[in-house]
């Protein structure tokens, strides 16, 4: 009786990745409630402590506070671990713990990490969960030295000061997560490219996913003067081309809508407009840090960035979004039917139907969420649906740009932006670990029928 009580209560690996994720909020949440949490007698509101934590460790970015001025020290390094822990994965993270003094992965454990880091099969789980704290570190402490020279020697902090920012930067930076300890987010930073470019690198290379910079980095060891793309998986290749494109076409597109807007782009010089259109569009890879003011810009680079937002960046990784594999399968899907083929071949390779149906299913999801969300919020508040679809897709796909509605949004409009990151961040999990979860076969096919399409 008590194992057959213990099966049918025993929790499925994407349950507990979800189970992990809200303990953990829950946990900030009541840590940032605390008196010496925030600036100012009384503690937060669970609102604002929940809605903060959410953002942290979905590495989103939205807020309803200044994280500048209305945490306190100790409540800015909460925002920071529960965005580091957000950015590894909660049962990664506990992996590497229990790693650390047992030396050796469980096959229970094995299944949940590989359901957040999406590996292939069960023996590169441990070898990716310690590539990705080793690789991760490596990174944040790179990014923190050279932003923390800079704030010490072109802005005159006070080494302690300077040595914070640098790591909360880095940290927030490579973990996609946008949240900032300046009032103006990095609006005052925004032609100084020693501040930019490392944020920038450190954005680009977390939203690559975990796998591709794995595998890379294994490349770099084995063969560090002779790279061969033909040894790089399919998903490698998708995730780079796809950044590649989205970053140039997104700088482009951002940069010429807003070469003349005298509230963005229009006062700086082209160097400046070239570094900062780069910077916006690389914050679209799900990042969330503005170095312009995002509720100036125009209406056609809104809507260019909510397309990049949606798409987000590479999958097992700091990125949220569909992710680029997602939408490089449904244009793949889509050249394929204009073409009249059969088989959708990608890089030499045959695409399975399977990959199909998921890649159809994660982008009609994301789009049913993302509609019903906004019209929700259409509902609740007077801002124009410009703002509130930004606010919306900014949410579900962890970006963190907003065009500065968050704060001003009803309770029940900031609950739903607290649930649109939760899903957001974990729906892609959750369902790809439910469908190899519930696949059943049958021993007989209903006879076809073709209805009429278009």
């Amino acid at each position: 009786m008590r194992g057959i009580t213990a099966k049918r209560y025993r929790l499925h690996p994407a349950q507990v990745v979800v189970t992990g994720f809200a303990l953990t909020i829950l946990v900030g949440t009541a840590l940032l409630m605390l008196p010496n949490a925030r600036v100012g007698p009384g503690g937060a509101s669970f609102l604002e402590a929940l809605f903060t934590a959410t953002s942290a460790v979905c590495v989103t970015g939205l807020t309803v506070v200044d994280t500048a001025v209305y945490w306190t020290p100790f409540g800015q390094v909460v925002i920071l671990l529960l965005i580091q822990i957000g950015g590894f994965g909660i049962m990664s993270f506990a992996s590497v713990v229990g790693l650390a003094i047992a030396r050796k992965l469980s096959l229970r454990s094995r299944i949940t990490a590989a359901a957040e880091t999406k590996s292939v099969g069960l023996e590169d789980v441990k070898g990716l969960v310690f590539g990705v704290v080793r690789i991760s570190l490596a990174i944040e402490v790179t990014v923190a030295v050279l932003l923390s020279l800079r704030f010490m020697l072109g802005y005159g902090e006070p080494v302690g000061r300077a040595i914070w920012l640098g790591i909360f930067h880095s940290v927030s930076s490579f973990n996609n997560a946008g949240f900032a300890l300046f009032s103006d987010n990095l609006m005052g930073f925004a032609t100084d490219a020693w501040i930019c470019l490392p944020i920038c690198a450190a954005i680009i290379l977390g939203g690559l996913g975990f796998p591709v910079i794995v595998q890379l980095r294994r490349q770099l060891r084995s063969r560090p003067f002779s790279w061969s793309i033909r040894t790089w998986t399919m998903n490698t290749r998708i995730v780079i081309a796809g950044t590649i494109a989205l970053l140039i076409l997104g700088t482009a597109y951002i940069t010429a809508v807003e070469w003349s807007n005298p509230n963005t782009l229009g006062a700086m010089d082209w160097p400046g407009k070239l570094l900062t259109g780069f910077f916006q569009s690389v914050q679209t890879r799900t990042a969330g840090f503005n170095s312009i003011d995002i509720g100036q810009m125009d209406s056609a680079s809104l809507l260019g960035m909510d397309v990049l937002m949606l798409i987000g960046g590479g999958p097992a990784g700091t990125a949220g979004g569909i992710k680029i594999t997602t939408f490089a399968v449904l244009f793949f899907i889509l050249w394929t039917e204009v073409r009249g083929q059969v088989a959708v071949n990608v890089f030499g390779k045959r695409l399975s139907r399977a990959v199909h149906r998921e890649a159809i299913t994660i982008a009609l999801l994301a789009v049913g969420v993302i509609i019903a969300a906004t019209a929700a919020l259409m509902l609740l508040t007077e801002f124009s649906l410009d703002a509130l679809l930004f606010e919306a897709i900014s949410a579900f796909a962890t970006v963190g740009l907003s065009t500065g509605i968050t704060a001003a949004l009803p309770w029940p409009g900031q609950v739903i932006l607290i649930l649109l990151m939760f899903i957001g961040r974990l729906g892609p999990i959750t369902f790809a670990s439910a469908i190899a979860l519930r696949e059943r076969h049958t021993t007989y096919e209903l006879p076809k029928e073709r209805p009429i399409i278009g």
